[in-house]
C-alpha cells in the first residue's frame, strides 16, 4: 500500500480534510499535482502512479484464464480508487465488489476529491462498494467470488495495523479460500517479495503459487502473490 511519492519536495502538501476513523487518523492532502492519503502519520499511498493496482488486476484476471466468462472479484481495499477503475473499465469482470473499512476515503470517492478518479467506476453497475473491515468480511461474508485482490497493506511482512496481520496466516488464508470459487485467483500486493508468505500459500492449500515482480524507481520491487484455489 505504502507507494513512492513524486511530488516536488519544495512544495509545501496541504491538507484537504483530517478525519478520526476506525483505527485512528486518516488524512488526504495535496501535495503539488498528487492527491496522498496517510493514515496515523504514515503514508499508504498517492496518485502518482497505479502501476501496482493495474498488475494487481490484470495479474488475477490473467490467472483465471482468456475462459472465464464474466468473473466477480473482490478488490480489498479501495485507496486512491485504481484497482477500482482498472477493473471497471475492463468489460471481461462481472460483478466487482470493493470492501472498504475507513468511512472518510469512500466519502472521498464519492463525494470528495478523489471522485475525480473513481466516478464512472463507481458509477458502473457492476461496482459495489462494502463499508466493512476486510478480513472479517473474508471469515464471514456468504459470497463467493473468483478473485480477490488484496491491497490493504504494505505486505505479509510490513502491516499498516496489527489487526491485519490475521489476513497473512493460515487461517486468514483459509478463509481466503472459503471466498473464492473452485479455480479462483487470490491476488496480494505487497512492497517486496516474501518467500515465507508464499510458503503459507502452499500450506493452505493453494496451488499454482507465484510471485510478479513490478518494477520501481529504486529498492526492492513492488511484487503480487498470486495463488489459485483447487478445484
Amino acid at each position: 500500500m505504502a507507494r513512492m511519492s513524486i511530488a516536488h519536495p519544495e512544495e509545501a502538501p496541504v491538507v484537504l480534510d483530517r478525519r478520526e476513523g476506525p483505527h485512528g487518523e486518516v488524512v488526504l492532502r495535496r501535495h503539488g499535482a498528487l492527491l496522498q492519503i496517510i493514515a496515523n502519520g504514515t503514508f499508504l499511498m498517492d496518485t502518482s502512479d497505479g502501476r501496482s493496482e493495474r498488475l494487481l488486476v490484470d495479474a488475477a484476471l490473467g490467472e483465471l484464464g482468456p475462459d472465464a466468462e464474466k468473473p466477480s472479484v473482490l478488490i480489498g481495499g479501495l485507496g486512491v480508487g485504481f484497482s477500482l477503475a482498472h477493473a471497471a473499465a475492463n468489460p471481461r469482470w462481472g460483478a466487482i465488489t470493493v470492501v472498504e473499512r475507513e468511512p472518510a476515503i469512500i466519502d472521498w470517492h464519492l463525494t470528495g476529491p478523489l471522485r475525480s478518479l473513481s466516478a464512472e467506476a463507481v458509477a458502473d453497475p457492476r461496482t459495489e462498494i462494502l463499508r466493512a473491515d476486510l478480513v472479517q468480511h473474508l471469515h464471514t461474508a456468504p459470497l463467493t467470488y473468483d478473485a480477490l485482490c488484496l491491497d490493504i497493506d504494505n505486505g505479509p511482512d510490513w502491516t499498516v495495523t496489527e489487526d491485519n496481520d490475521g489476513l497473512y496466516s493460515t487461517a486468514g488464508l483459509h478463509a481466503c479460500k472459503a471466498r473464492l470459487n473452485p479455480g479462483g485467483v487470490l491476488a496480494v500486493w505487497s512492497a517486496q517479495p516474501s518467500e515465507h508468505f508464499e510458503g503459507t500459500l502452499w500450506n493452505a492449500g493453494f496451488r499454482r503459487v507465484r510471485t510478479e515482480e513490478i518494477p520501481v524507481v529504486r529498492g526492492v520491487p513492488d511484487v503480487v502473490h498470486l495463488a489459485v484455489r483447487g478445484a
